[in-house]
């Protein structure tokens, strides 16, 4: 059983006064206030709110490189995630509809091509002569794959949000809101974001130049940037808060693709009530099996069909998928944590480095988040790959800038580290499996170097404590419509004393209850998921979500367990 973990109350950002959220409820407000939000137009989500879609640098000329090319081959070429899927059945559902002649896909097998343009993926696109590729959430770190397309003749357009390095490829254009010098005021766009935002642009020109209602054909497929928003866990400041309600409005609403609907129903959830987390925790997971396991050629089908019955067995496809990869996640997770509790806590080292040879490369990102949360600290996880290097996965916490990290590792050890990328939370990289010792050495003392602060207590943020009053099915509503919740704006978590009132295992390993606020109030149900094993008697303390529970129709208030603190000692 991990150590309990501190709690601390969120801290209100300065000056940040819920008095211009008067027609607000007030305990809604405050928790806007905690999360800077003080003004209302900071809760419209409206696409008049929208960042200007000129004022991504660059866009322009994107969209005249387009136009170009209009009746020439075009090929996408997209990441194997969740982001990378949607941007790529964006750009084609969108491009298709607006007239162009020739839109195909290629999508990165991390086990053939590896990540992003590579000569590889170039060769492969090239047999069908396109006279222009165009990168998805893929390209800024891909100078020799785009040496290799002008080689042959092509064209490039870089759509990308990671982090540039030292080296851009010289592509005919990017469009990446993080190239220094950038103004854009939301710098937090997924790969989607950004290929959205180059598809609206290119719809005003069209539609300028003669096709009437394609200015409004990007909005169409706001469903597919919401998806691609949250799994890829990027930032919600207000301008993705905006991309990801209106997406959330189309899927409720039924007007979303077949492939996002199919997944939706595969999963369990309605949607009509869906919610950011239904996307990050029931359809994004499923996408991902693909591209984690096989080839996200399938998701990227899945999300460009219009057969509801197609759609419906890709969705089945992709759920059996994510199942195995389940499979293979709980033996190597089982794994890794032996390895970390095998090691004092006190000697766990700034940056953890857990590699076992029959990992699958697949899933290795999987294992990082999982000790991550464990050890609390910046974690690195490798397989080896089908060359016999080390292909690693970095996942990190709030403070510690993954990206930043390895390129200080690049610098100070310059021949370690083949390749690498990625931005603050999650990064990639290759080395030869020789070098892993030196490596995780290596990373740990940059960690030490770099983040003297870091904080790896892994302490729960709260919200503080919820008023009896709040524990009804209206406020549990209501929380679950004042998102969306994601990074950056994290849904509320709070701390209080409850009364065991029953207590028992569901499922594989869930702990469902029956609870009532220690200072008195009404019985009230909560599940702690993966947290069977332990009983408990009396008073607990616990770090909760309120949500909304629906079974057999009926809806009722449920708290989300984070964890459980014994306050009696007759627990046990």
């Amino acid at each position: 059983m991990p150590a309990l973990r501190p709690i601390r109350t969120r801290r209100t950002p300065q000056q940040a006064d819920t008095g211009n959220l008067s027609g607000v409820d007030p305990l809604l407000a405050h928790l806007y206030a905690m999360r800077g939000v003080t003004e209302p137009v900071q809760l419209d989500y409206g696409l008049a709110h929208l960042a200007p879609v000129g004022s991504l640098e660059n866009v322009d000329a994107a969209v005249k490189l387009l136009l170009e090319n209009k009746d020439q081959r075009i090929i996408v070429v997209g990441d194997f995630d969740v982001d990378g899927a949607t941007s790529t059945a964006l750009l084609l559902r969108c491009m298709r509809a607006f007239g162009f002649a020739e839109v195909d896909y290629l999508v990165s097998n991390r086990f053939h091509y590896g990540y992003g343009l590579t000569p590889e993926i170039v060769r492969v696109a090239a047999e069908s002569r396109p006279a222009l590729i165009v990168t998805v959430d893929n390209g800024i770190s891909s100078a020799a794959g785009v040496r290799a397309a002008h080689d042959a003749g092509i064209a490039v357009l870089v759509t990308d949000h990671h982090l540039p390095g030292s080296e851009l490829p010289q592509a005919d254009v990017i469009v990446n809101p993080n190239l220094d010098g950038s103004e854009f005021v939301s710098r937090n766009l997924a790969g989607v974001g950004v290929a959205f935002y180059v598809m609206a642009a290119l719809a005003r020109v069209i539609e300028q130049q003669g096709m009437t209602g394609a200015a409004k054909i990007p909005a169409q497929y706001l469903d597919l940037v919401a998806l691609g928003t949250i799994a890829d866990v990027v930032r919600l400041d207000h301008n993705n808060r905006i991309l990801v309600q209106q997406g959330l409005n189309r899927m409720r609403a039924g007007k979303t693709v077949a492939g996002i609907r199919a997944l939706l129903t595969q999963s369990g959830r309605q949607l009509s009530r869906t919610v950011s987390s239904d996307l990050g925790f029931a359809a994004g997971p499923r996408l991902n099996a693909a591209g984690r396991l096989e080839d996200m050629s399938i998701g990227i089908e899945c999300l460009l069909t219009d057969d509801s019955s197609l759609a419906e067995r890709y969705a089945t496809q992709l759920d059996q998928i994510n199942r195995e990869r389940r499979d293979i996640e709980s033996t190597m997770r089982d794994q890794a944590f032996a390895y970390v509790n095998s090691l004092e806590t006190k000697r766990w080292p700034s940056c953890v480095c857990v590699f076992e040879s029959s990992w699958h490369q697949g899933v290795v990102g999987l294992i990082a988040a999982r000790v991550r949360e464990r050890c609390h600290r910046p974690v690195i996880a490798f397989a080896r790959d089908t060359q016999g290097l080390l292909k690693g996965s970095a996942r990190s916490i709030p403070g510690v800038h993954a990206r930043d990290l390895l390129e200080a590792v690049s610098a100070t050890h310059p021949d370690l580290i083949d390749k690498f990328g990625g931005h603050a939370m999650a990064a990639g990289l290759t080395l030869a499996e020789a070098d892993y010792d030196a490596f995780a050495r290596a990373v740990s003392e940059q960690t030490d170097r770099l983040y003297p602060a870091a904080d790896f207590s892994g302490a729960i943020i709260s919200d503080g404590t919820l008023p009896g009053s709040a524990f009804n099915l209206r406020f549990a509503k209501a929380l679950r419509e004042a998102g969306p919740w994601g990074s950056g704006f994290p849904e509320p978590t709070w701390i209080g004393d409850f009364e065991l009132v029953e207590q028992r295992t569901v499922g594989e390993n869930h702990l469902k209850m029956r609870l009532r606020p220690a200072d008195g109030g009404s019985v009230i149900d909560a599940i702690a998921f993966n947290q069977a094993g332990q009983a408990y008697r009396g008073v607990v303390q616990l770090a909760y979500r309120l949500d909304v529970n629906e079974y057999r129709g009926a809806e009722t208030p449920q708290l989300i367990v984070e964890q459980i603190a014994p306050l009696q000692s007759g627990n046990a």
